[in-house]
């Protein structure tokens, strides 16, 4: 990493993540983020200049993103699409382009239309909060987190290599998968856990009486199951659209398990009711946070 320039569009929680890893691993490494509200500067961004994360803004990409060998894209996964055209024709040969969204399949699909595949390489990182910006990032948020990587058929093995050498810096396990891959696991654990979430809060509040008892009587199980409702809704909006046939897919499988265990209340069924929660208590005991 020494000597080289990084640049990041969209600065906010995960990105700064990362670019803190980055300040505190590699000290001579160049760090640049767009500013695209020149000539105002969010409070994010001042805030990572004076933390001296950053080394400074680029109000266009026509300055030193041309001298970037690395561009994170940090924005909402739609956003990031719309970045591409414009960085095809800035980039240098060999900079590596990569994203930290949460859906891969779009974005694959824009890089090869666009003609980007020998640049590009996807990113994830598995980690977060329900918090969003760069005030709420630190240096060890990743740590431990998977990183998923999903390169393509062009991408060369010294971008994968300088993508592993980065997720190392963050502490992070990295993980190589396809696009399909990628987009089916993160659909099944993270965008309908995000959707139930949503949909438990939006029931009780539809359904909540005048003296708010389900509201005030709240506690540990359902703080536990919504915290992640208190996530960006933006940012969802984005990621189930930009995933919308995985997300259905697991909503369906979802949806039928619900069913089956609605019968099974309905009819008494104690064994099957009991064998239901056992199956999933075994499972879950099975993971390692």
């Amino acid at each position: 990493m020494k000597g080289k320039t990084i640049g990041f569009i969209g600065f906010g929680l995960i990105g700064g993540d990362i670019a803190r890893c980055i300040r505190k691993n590699a000290e001579d490494t160049r760090i640049i983020a767009y500013n695209n509200r020149y000539p105002q500067v969010k409070p994010g961004l001042a805030m990572a200049l004076e933390d001296e994360v950053l080394n400074a803004l680029e109000p266009d990409f026509n300055g030193a993103f041309r001298e970037c060998d690395i561009i994170f894209l940090c924005a909402p996964v739609i956003v990031n699409i719309q970045y591409l055209r414009q960085l095809k024709d800035i980039m240098k040969p060999g900079c590596i382009l990569t994203d930290v969204g949460s859906v891969k399949g779009n974005i694959h699909k824009a890089v090869e239309e666009i003609g980007l595949t020998h640049n590009f390489i996807g990113g994830h990182p598995m980690a977060g909060t329900e918090k969003t910006g760069y005030e709420n990032s630190n240096d060890h948020m990743l740590n431990n987190a998977f990183y998923l990587l999903t390169p393509t058929k062009d991408t060369p093995p010294s971008a994968i290599e300088t993508m592993k050498e980065i997720t190392a810096m963050c502490g992070s396990k990295t993980m190589v998968l396809t696009p399909e891959e990628h987009d089916i696991a993160a659909a099944a654990i993270s965008h309908v856990p995000h959707i139930l979430s949503y949909s438990l809060v939006n029931t009780v509040h539809d359904h909540d009486n005048e003296q708010q008892y389900m509201k005030q009587f709240a506690a540990g199980g359902f703080r536990d199951m919504t915290r992640i409702a208190a996530s960006s809704p933006e940012m969802w909006q984005n990621i189930v659209l930009a995933n919308k046939t995985a997300v259905l897919t697991f909503l369906s499988q979802y949806q039928v398990v619900l069913e089956e265990f609605k019968q099974m209340l309905i009819m008494g069924d104690e064994e099957g009711l009991l064998e239901f929660f056992q199956r999933s208590k075994e499972y879950r005991d099975t993971f390692t946070f």
